[in-house]
């Protein structure tokens, strides 16, 4: 269980990384993406990154 946690949580780490670079503008990729300059993404990737940061966390417990 501690494992699947770990994943989850470095995935949506990394994914909410990705959509907070998309909805700022500082990642430009894929080019026709529908989330880039859109700062509601910015917003929804840095909820789903708190959530791969508790999902870190509760995996070490």
């Amino acid at each position: 269980m501690r494992r699947v946690l770990l994943i989850a949580g470095l995935l949506l780490l990394a994914l909410g990384l990705l959509w907070i670079g998309q909805g700022t503008g500082v990642i430009a990729w894929p080019r026709s993406s529908f989330m880039i300059d859109q700062i509601e993404w910015a917003g929804y990737g840095a909820a789903a990154a708190a959530l791969g940061l508790i999902l870190i966390w509760q995996s070490s417990r």
